[in-house]
């Protein structure tokens, strides 16, 4: 009876652990790029993804979820009125697939941080092409745009993701602002 108990505890405990994401807050100054290094193993798995296909989103479609199913580390910052921001995640092995998320919130809080997101204000996914886009090449790394900031300032969050499963390999995030 012990052992079916504990057993129970641990299940709670490992699908609840998925859900205490620690979100990191990054300084992002104006005008500046900032470089951020990480490593995969420093986040968790997010195992219900559906938040990001719910039309409140839109972030990337489920047919492309198997990108998103390893670690997920997550960052934030300020996004003050009127400037944007371009953010790109390098891995630090040029063999390692990583994707790269980032979307919009009024003020960042554990009922709007993934996968608790029901909408949010843009959202935008990059990850590696099943196929060739014309007049497009990618790389290894991963970029983000579109995410700006008009009349009213928001707060961002920054998903790094491991792509099929990867749970490890370092990495850089460059974020990129621009401001009036």
């Amino acid at each position: 009876m012990k052992t079916i108990f504990y057993c129970l505890v641990l299940i709670a405990g490992a699908s609840l652990g998925s859900y205490a994401q620690e979100v990191h807050s990054i300084d992002v100054p104006p005008n500046e790029t900032t470089e951020v290094s990480g490593d995969l193993s420093e986040g968790l798995p997010i195992h219900d993804l559906s938040w990001a296909w719910n039309s409140s989103v839109a972030c990337f479609p489920a047919t492309e979820q198997e990108h998103f199913t390893g670690h997920h580390v997550l960052y934030t910052f300020p996004l003050p009125s009127y400037s944007e921001v371009e953010i790109r995640v390098i891995p630090d092995d040029p063999g390692q697939d990583f994707s790269l998320y980032a979307y919009e919130v009024g003020k960042v809080s554990e009922s709007n941080t993934v996968p608790n997101l029901a909408s949010c204000i843009r959202c935008e996914a990059d990850f590696k092409w099943d196929r060739p886009k014309r007049g497009r090449t990618q790389d290894h790394s991963r970029v983000v745009t579109d995410i700006l900031a008009l009349r009213n300032p928001y707060e961002v969050v920054v998903g790094v993701v491991g792509a099929n499963g990867l749970v490890s390999g370092g990495y850089t995030l460059q974020i990129t602002s621009k401001a009036r």
